[in-house]
């Protein structure tokens, strides 16, 4: 079993940045796909940002393409996303989520691919 814990969020005015963790513990995350998922009010939990397991090849939301970037640091346990000239419309609560069964994130990003889930993180970026 695989514990999920973010940090980081927060309420941030809108062109500046923060930086998200997701922490693992119990059994290691090295060699899981690794994805980062957000939700907003009213909305359906969407796809963010993905990694696989040897943080060379990374995959990301279009609205988020060029403004996030996710890492991962093995030895640590723990990913990260690093979002910079945040808009309002990033406000949600952000999920990390965590893939066993493949090294790669399946290229359809759907939720039902993730078997570990964080309790969430919320962001506020205001206008």
């Amino acid at each position: 079993q695989v514990q999920l814990v973010e940090s980081g969020g927060g309420l941030v005015q809108a062109g500046g940045s923060l930086r998200l963790s997701c922490a693992a513990s119990g059994r290691t995350l090295r060699l899981y796909a690794m994805g980062w998922f957000r939700q907003a009010p009213g909305k359906e939990r969407e796809f963010v940002a993905a990694i696989n397991w040897s943080d060379t090849n990374t995959y990301y939301g279009d609205s988020v393409k060029g403004r996030f970037t996710i890492s991962r640091d093995n030895a640590k346990g723990t990913v990260y996303l690093q979002m910079n000239s945040l808009k309002a419309e990033d406000t949600a609560v952000y999920y990390c989520a965590a893939d066993r069964d493949h090294f790669y994130p399946d290229p359809r990003f759907n939720l039902d691919d993730y078997d570990y889930w964080g309790q969430g993180t919320q962001v506020t970026v205001s206008s």
